[in-house]
Parts: C-alpha cells; structure tokens; sequence
C-alpha cells in the first residue's frame, strides 16, 4: 500500500483550508483508468460577463475579506533555502505573477496565476483546481465565483490594479474530476481572461511584461517555481511572511517527475523540484529557462500537488501540445 500527501482542502495546495499537516490517502487495489474526452477538448465558463457582474466580483472582495485568507505570521527566525524562499529582487517576475481570489462551494480560497503574452493581452494562467472543483466527497462539480486576479501583490496592495475574470478555459476532461483518480492530474491545468482593471487597462498593458509559454519541453532541467503559499510543510518557516499569503515565495532546483505506483499510477509528466510552499502556491508558474536578473522566463508548467518521495517536492503538469495548447488558444482569443 502506498501513500500519496495531500496539502488543504480537496487534496491540492492551493486552496483553503489545514496545510500544515500531512494527511494521507490511500486507494484499495490498482485505481481504474478514468473516463476522459479528448485531451484537446476545451470546456469554458463565463465568470463575469457584464459590467455589472464586474462590479459584484469587485465588491465582494474588500480589504477585510481578503485580510481574513492570511495567515497568521510567527515570530520564528528567517530560513531562505532553495526549495522555499522570499523572493525580493524586482524584474518581470514580481509583476507578473500574483494572487488569484475565488470562492469554492461557497468558501473563499486563493492561488497562484501568472500573466502570459497572449493575442488578447489578458490571460493568465494557473490551475484547474483554482477555477473549477468537486466538493469533499468528490462530487457537485462547480465553476468558482467571484474570480480576481491582482498581479504584483504584496502585503494586502494591488500595485497595478485589480483584474476580474472573465472567462475561466479547462480541460474538458478535468470536469470529470472526482478528487480519487490521479490520472486527472494531468489536466489541473487552466487559463483564465481577464477584464481590465478600472484605469480600463488590460492586464499585460498595467503590468508591462509577460511570460512566454513553453510546451513539450524536456521536464528534467533547472527550473523556478513560484507561489503566494499560506502556509509552509517547513515548521521552521511556517507563520513567515512568504507562507501567510502575503507576499511571493520562489523555489530553484532540478526537476523530477513524480512516480507511479501500484495503488497510486500517477500520469507520467508531473514535474517539480523540492519545495515546501503549501496551500495557495496551486497555479503558480513552473519556469524554465529563468533568467534571475530579468525575471523572464518560459513558463512550462503549474504547481498541483505535493510528492514526498523522503523530500517534499511541489509538482505538476508539463504544459503539451495535446492538452494546454488548445486551452491557450481558447484563452487568448476569447
């Protein structure tokens, strides 16, 4: 029998809910092949349509509701290492990557989301957990509501605006989710178009940069990961600034791919280097080809999930022809 970790609530790291604790679960015998359609078919949701939806989404997230997802900080001593750190240089990185808000079955929750170069100049994007999701018990499939995306974030500031989500773009086949089979995994993938921000500036003009999207690249090399996690699987840096929520977090390593096991046949391409960002870090950007200096670099996956293999590592999908590109395409051009 083995075991797979589970950070927050519906098994993935970047919703609400206890990070700190490792909770593990296990299936009886060898997990059935899900039901799927076809990797490239793309299924798309309309958040906020009008501008008087618009307005809703940007009412509802006050400062206070927002303040309640932090976490609170802890006087402990800084601990800055490779698989969890500030990140404090400026660049492209600092801009272009930020929080996303939302509410999940009626409970407020954030990720990670990370502004691409797109046709339309407002898309970004994260994870499909972040945008669409089951209950606890794996079912009532829903859209999340009340999407915002505010790039840039830091201590409870929105130095380039606030964005609302238009339209949220997802795997067809991630709908089917039902929060036990992990040969979903491969599609906790999505984008997510934005509105403009209330100077009427799309989100890529506001922030002045973008990422470029990689896919199909090799998963085994040098790669940043980044996330605005609540919490830490570090007791030693849990309650510090960079894992309340508050501000942005970095992880730099080599990547592995995560291993299937009997009871567990984990999708092969799920890539990530050590790292202990919890809760909040989903969606967050997996770079290669990152450049320190610049901030840019090819985004080439999302973080999902945790994988202990005796180490922590944060992994995810590797964004491929077959399933993300046609998500972006819809994305771009919506």
């Amino acid at each position: 029998m083995t075991s797979k970790p589970i950070f927050g609530r519906r098994g993935r790291v970047g919703v609400a809910g206890a990070v700190a604790a490792l909770v593990t679960a296990t299936l009886a015998g060898v997990a059935q092949q899900p039901a799927t359609a076809a990797p490239g078919t793309v299924a798309t949701h309309v958040v906020a349509g009008t501008a008087a939806e618009r307005q809703a989404v940007l009412a509802y997230w006050t400062p206070q509701r927002i303040a309640d997802l932090k976490t609170p900080s802890a006087q402990v001593p800084p601990v800055a290492k490779p698989d969890g750190a500030p990140w404090t240089r400026a660049g492209a990185v600092s801009r272009t990557v930020g929080r996303l808000f939302f509410t999940d079955h009626g409970e407020d929750a954030s990720c990670t989301a990370t502004v691409l170069d797109s046709a339309n100049r407002s898309t970004v994007v994260t994870a499909a957990h972040c945008v669409n999701n089951t209950d606890l018990i794996g079912e009532d499939n829903r859209w999340s509501a009340n999407v915002l995306f505010v790039p840039g974030y830091r201590d409870g500031r929105a130095p380039y605006g606030r964005f609302v989500g238009r339209l949220s773009v997802a795997p067809s086949t991630w709908l089917l989710n039902d929060q036990i089979e992990s040969l979903y995994d491969s599609y906790d993938q999505a984008f997510v178009v934005l509105h403009p921000n209330s100077d009427g500036r799309r989100v890529q003009d506001a922030v002045g940069a973008a990422q470029r999207i990689g896919y199909d690249v090799p998963g085994a090399r040098v790669v940043h990961q980044f996330g605005y996690p609540r919490a830490s699987s570090d007791e030693a840096r849990e309650g510090l600034p960079e894992y309340t929520g508050e501000r942005l977090a970095y992880c730099a390593g080599r990547a592995v791919e995560q291993q299937p096991t009997e009871d567990w046949p984990e999708p092969p391409g799920q890539w990530g280097t050590e790292c202990v960002m919890g809760g909040g870090s989903s969606g967050g950007p997996r770079f290669a080809h990152f450049d320190r200096h610049t901030g840019l670099g090819t985004v080439v996956g999302d973080n999902s999930h945790g994988y202990v293999p005796g180490k922590r590592y944060l992994v995810g999908p590797q964004f491929s022809t077959a399933v993300t590109r046609p998500l972006f395409q819809r994305a771009q051009h919506g």
